[in-house]
């Protein structure tokens, strides 16, 4: 049998290591448009703070690797262009420009995403640049090294936008951020939001919120950032104004789409076309606490899915159940994180939800190294059903988080949750739990 995967990253490589171990006799293609195969996303940013590191010390396997000990045949420079369902083949150009088409019997699309256009006038000048592969990354260093940037303007305040702040952060730079809306983190209760901005700020970051960019210009070796009541010369500008799946050659075949245009896929992964697999960032997937369609494009799940493709091509019959939208992240200092959903998006959703934001210590009362840590929890009022929460703080944000996860797994009640016996050290925890203490406030609401 012949399995095709379009992309080479960690979807597609998970799914080709997954199913040669489970068959070693299967025929496994890879076709990647660019050279990088098998790297660590997530890992980028901390790499680009620190100048003496090579970008490519986060290649988890190399090619070679995939192909002299897995035996798949792993073919870099190579696009895409359609995918022929009638004959099962896919069609593309190398990077020499020669043209190929490789059949297949089983196919995976793993095309991932690409960074969200400004679509505004200068946005392609040098120095305006975006950070999604590793080439992305490349790009960064070798601009930092060649020229005398000291001023960075970034563009939107999601996950990459805040991380990439502390790494411009400890190279020294001087940091702008602006986005269009007003919420600085749309995703927290205001007053942990807060808590974030006053770490950006304390830091020297520049927030400017409600501000959108209208065009870029070159000046003087720099460039000049107008925005829509404001303006920035740096030298430097980061745009991570989120990314859009690479959905193109599905729709271009005739499958499905799902919310924001990510290729619509069943619990085993399959397309409208049964011979056909999506994974990845291009690829959507059920919210455990809605049953509904969600595009959250985050790492494990690319991972998960791709292992569950893998099993599925090679007859192992696997169904993923679906994702919280779990996600940490850190900015300077502080520690964020969140799962399952917010209020507002609970509410949305049909629940009659309420919430809880209590502030706590990360530690026992008086134990030396104590922060302050902020814990929100979202439950339905008459079940008790816990649907989300979000941890901020200096530590114990990041693990904590996953307690939480695995109660919406479980489908866990508040009464319940605040039943968990949770382990105590004066190091770690007070006696009662961060969690445990917004749990109770929670109880007193449902």
């Amino acid at each position: 049998m012949k399995f095709v995967i379009i992309g080479g990253d960690a979807a597609g490589m998970s799914a080709a290591s997954r199913a040669k171990r489970n068959d070693p006799t299967l025929e496994i293609t890879v076709l990647e448009a660019t050279g990088d195969v098998s790297y660590s996303a997530c890992g980028m940013p901390y790499n680009i703070a620190d100048p003496a590191r090579e970008m490519d010390d986060l290649v988890v396997r190399t090619a070679e690797t995939f192909r002299q000990k897995q035996g798949i045949d792993l073919r870099l420079g190579h696009t895409v262009t359609r995918i022929d369902r009638a004959s099962k083949k896919v069609l593309g150009i190398k990077s020499s420009g020669e043209g190929f088409e490789v059949s297949y019997d089983k196919l995976l699309i793993a095309t991932g995403a690409r960074p969200r256009k400004l679509k505004v006038p200068g946005e392609d000048l040098p120095g305006v640049l975006a950070l999604k592969s590793l080439e992305d990354g490349r790009a960064i260093k070798r601009y930092l090294s060649a020229h005398n940037v000291k001023s960075v303007l970034i563009v939107g305040m999601g996950y990459i936008g805040l991380e990439m702040a502390e790494a411009f952060h400890a190279r020294g730079l001087k940091i702008d951020m602006i986005k269009p809306s007003q919420r600085l983190l749309p995703y927290l209760p205001q007053e942990m939001a807060d808590v974030v901005a006053a770490e950006l700020k304390e830091k020297g970051v520049g927030i400017h919120l409600g501000q959108k960019i209208v065009a870029v210009k070159s000046r003087d070796g720099s460039l000049l950032v107008s925005a829509e009541s404001e303006e920035f010369a740096v030298d430097l500008a980061l745009i991570g104004v989120g990314i859009v799946p690479n959905s193109e050659l599905a729709e271009d075949a005739g499958l499905e789409l799902g919310p924001a245009k990510s290729i619509a896929v069943d619990k085993s992964l399959r397309t409208t076309d049964p011979e056909i697999f999506s994974a990845g960032d291009c690829a959507d997937a059920f919210h455990i606490l809605t049953g509904k369609r969600v595009w959250v494009p985050l790492a494990l799940r690319a991972n998960r899915a791709g292992w569950a493709v893998g099993d599925n091509v090679t007859g192992r019959h696997v169904e993923l159940p679906g994702i919280a939208g779990t996600a940490v992240f850190k900015v300077l200092d502080l520690e964020v994180a969140r799962t399952g959903l917010t209020l507002e998006e609970a509410t949305r959703a049909g629940f009659d939800a309420v919430q809880s934001t209590i502030k706590s210590r990360s530690r026992a009362h008086a134990h030396p190294g104590a922060a302050n840590i902020y814990v929100n929890l979202v439950a339905e009022k008459n079940s008790g059903r816990l649907l989300g929460g979000s941890i901020v703080g200096k530590e114990g944000a990041a693990h904590r988080i996953n307690s939480l996860v695995v109660a919406l797994h479980a489908g866990m009640i508040v009464e319940d949750f605040f039943q968990s016996d949770m382990a105590y050290a004066p190091p770690f925890s007070p006696v009662w739990d961060p969690l445990l203490t917004a749990a109770n406030q929670l109880l007193k609401q449902v």
